[in-house]
Order: C-alpha cells, then sequence, then structure tokens
C-alpha cells in the first residue's frame, strides 16, 4: 500500500509540469520545441515511473486540452501533435528498457548455458559413482576427481574473464561520459555564464552615471561569475582535459602536473619523448588515467616530497613510469586485499591492459614506489577501444 501510495505521489509530481508543457507545445505551434518533452520523460525515469505511468500522464493531461474543444477537426489536430510530444517524452524510458533487454536476453544465454553445464556435471558424476562402484579403484577415483577440479577450474576462469570484460566495458562507458560532461561544461555552462558577466558589464558602465551602490553590487556580481567560470573549467579539465584530445597527452601532463604541484606542494618533473604522441586515442587516455590516479595516492598515502615522470620509447612499445620518494607498501597484498580504497590500483591495471599492454607497480622502504605502464606502439588484437 505505501508503495501503490510512492507511485501515485510521483505521479501526481510529474503530472502538473508535464500538463504545462504539453499546453505550451501545443500553443506554440509547428515550431515549438520538443525539448521539454525529452526533459519532462528523463525526470519521470529518475522518479521510477513506468511507460504506463508516463502514458496515463499524458491521457489525463491531452483529455484536459482536448475537452474543452469542440470542432472535430481541431481536436484530431491535437491529439495528433500532443502523440508527436508523448513519442518524445518516452525515449529515455525505451533506451532503457533496450538495455535491459539487452542484459536479459545475455543472463538467458548465460543461464542456460550454466544449466547444460550443471546437466554435464551430473553427468560426470554419475559416471564417476559407477566407475568407483565397479573398479573399487583408488587410482580411478583420483583421476576422476582431477577432472571434475579441471572442469570448475576451467568454469571459474571463464567467469572472471566475464567479470574483466564487464569492467573494461564500464570503464569505457566512464571514459564517454567524462567527455560528455566535460563539453557539456565547457561549450553550454561555461558560456552562458561568460554571458551573464558580458551583461552584468554592461550595466556596471550604465549604472556608473546614476547610482555608485548599484555600480559596486554589480561588481561583486560579477566578480562571483568570474570565479564561477574558474570553478567550471577547473572541474572541466578534472573530468576531461580537453587539451588531451586537442593537443596531445604530453600538453595534457603538462598542465596537468603544474596544478597538482601547485595544489599539494609537491615537487614534479616530466620528461617524455615526442613519439608517444603517435599513440590511439585509447591508449594515451590509458596513460593520462594512470599518471592521474598515481599522483593522486601519491598525494593520498605516500606523503612524498618529489615525484618524477618519464615516458620513453622501448622497442616496440611506450613506457611511462612515475617515481615517488613517499612510505612504501606490500603491492600483492594491496592488490588482492579488495576493499574499496585500492580500487584505484586496480583500475590503473585494467586501463593498462585493456590498451593491450602491462602495469608493474614496485614499492621498497626506504625508496619509495615505481610504477611502470608498458603500452604497445602498434595496435595490438588486445587493446578494447572505446564502444
Amino acid at each position: 500500500m505505501n508503495s501503490a501510495y510512492r507511485m501515485r505521489r510521483k505521479c501526481r509530481t510529474l503530472s502538473r509540469p508535464y500538463q504545462a508543457a504539453l499546453r505550451q507545445y501545443l500553443k506554440q505551434g509547428p515550431t515549438a520545441s520538443l525539448k521539454p518533452a525529452l526533459r519532462l520523460g528523463r525526470q519521470a525515469l529518475s522518479l521510477g515511473l513506468e511507460t504506463l505511468d508516463l502514458a496515463l500522464i499524458h491521457e489525463q493531461a491531452l483529455i484536459a486540452q482536448v475537452l474543452p474543444v469542440r470542432a472535430a477537426a481541431v481536436r484530431e489536430r491535437i491529439i495528433k501533435r500532443a502523440k508527436t510530444f508523448f513519442a518524445k517524452a518516452i525515449i529515455p524510458m525505451e533506451k532503457t528498457h533496450r538495455v535491459a533487454m539487452e542484459v536479459n536476453i545475455h543472463l538467458n544465454r548465460l543461464n542456460r548455458e550454466l544449466s547444460r553445464r550443471t546437466l554435464d556435471l551430473s553427468a560426470s558424476n554419475r559416471k564417476l559413482k559407477k566407475e568407483i562402484a565397479q573398479r573399487l579403484v583408488i587410482e580411478e577415483a583420483l583421476r576422476q576427481s582431477e577432472r571434475h577440479t579441471s572442469l570448475l577450474l576451467e568454469q571459474s576462469r571463464r567467469l572472471q574473464e566475464q567479470l574483466r570484460l564487464l569492467s573494461r566495458q564500464v570503464l569505457s562507458a566512464q571514459e564517454e561520459e567524462r567527455k560528455r560532461i566535460s563539453r557539456e561544461l565547457h561549450d553550454v555552462i561555461a558560456q552562458m555564464l561568460t554571458g551573464i558577466n558580458v551583461r552584468l558589464a554592461t550595466l556596471k558602465m550604465e549604472a556608473m552615471s546614476n547610482s555608485k551602490g548599484l555600480g559596486n553590487k554589480i561588481l561583486r556580481t560579477q566578480r562571483l561569475v568570474e570565479r564561477s567560470v574558474d570553478i567550471v573549467h577547473r572541474f572541466a579539465r578534472e573530468l576531461r582535459p580537453s587539451v588531451l584530445d586537442d593537443l596531445g597527452l604530453i600538453p595534457a601532463l603538462h598542465s596537468f602536473m603544474k596544478n597538482f604541484a601547485k595544489e599539494t606542494g609537491i615537487r614534479v618533473s616530466l620528461t617524455a619523448f615526442a613519439g608517444a604522441e603517435k599513440l590511439s586515442s585509447a591508449k594515451r587516455t590509458a596513460l593520462f588515467r594512470v599518471a592521474q590516479e598515481a599522483l593522486a595516492n601519491i598525494v593520498r598515502h605516500a606523503q612524498a616530497g618529489r615525484v618524477e615522470v618519464s615516458i620513453r620509447r622501448l622497442s616496440n612499445a611506450v613506457c611511462m613510469q612515475i617515481k615517488d620518494d613517499g612510505k612504501s607498501f606490500k603491492v600483492e597484498r594491496v592488490l588482492h586485499a579488495g576493499k574499496r580504497q585500492h580500487l584505484g590500483l586496480l583500475g590503473m591495471q585494467e586501463r593498462v591492459e585493456m590498451a593491450g599492454g602491462k602495469l608493474t607497480i614496485e614499492s621498497v622502504p626506504g625508496r619509495g614506489t615505481i610504477i611502470q605502464a608498458q603500452i604497445p606502439l602498434n595496435n595490438s588484437a588486445k587493446e578494447h577501444t572505446h564502444p
């Protein structure tokens, strides 16, 4: 009962803005924008509503628009245009349902495979019992047990491979999402704040002849907007530095390490060879994210005073080395601890392996930590590009 009440409450929450948006869309005519419909669809999805719930809300809003109209032709036009509005509103839900259906198909396939393997395993067990009963030979029982263990190990290996694949897909999706958010911040929010700043500057010039107090208020507001622009740009750089896509890996590392040294007080140096820019976008992104995560770990755990980052060429690979003079740690224990705070190291390892490379970590008491990421120069079959 509480669940049904909450769902009705969510529907009421969305019903009024939906009705207003539909009324405005019908009022504006054929040139009206469908962005409000798409926004309402996303809001419905965030509220946990289903397609049927949104259809009921649409039906109520449409009735409210059609009921006062007496002419049948006008009603028909309203219903036709409202249908376009609703089709746009359910797009976010359709995308979510499509992904859920694909995942469900994959799960069903896995379940069928698991059932088949279970039947095979049951048959093997029956055969094992029969042979033990017939022969009463310990050696034969040991061999059967060995085959059984090999089967379980193979299943475990396949499950681990599936988990690794899912992890790489998550990392790829995360990288694409960072790109999208960064573009949004750069192209939309920052431009809007800049526009506000220009308007405030104009108001300030006009107000200086009339009121000094008004000019001071506008000046303070203008400074606040300027700080907001700086915060937005910094946030965008942290998510996905535009210089990485526009200029390349080395300029992006220079910019990031300069800000890192300024904020933390840790001395950082970078040496690199220009050929690293010939790597694919996915490989350059992997190296940048490894450097980013490594420096973040140094700040959180190492208590280091100096970090040296170098990128050099090997025979058929590029090697990035990050060396600090801070505290050491037991690498194997950390990598296999499974704790949330150590997911950064695992993420670095996954990124490098996605690019077809290898990550090594060496940490010695009194000598700090060295992280090396080797990535092949050529495009290998092991490299997983972003979807």
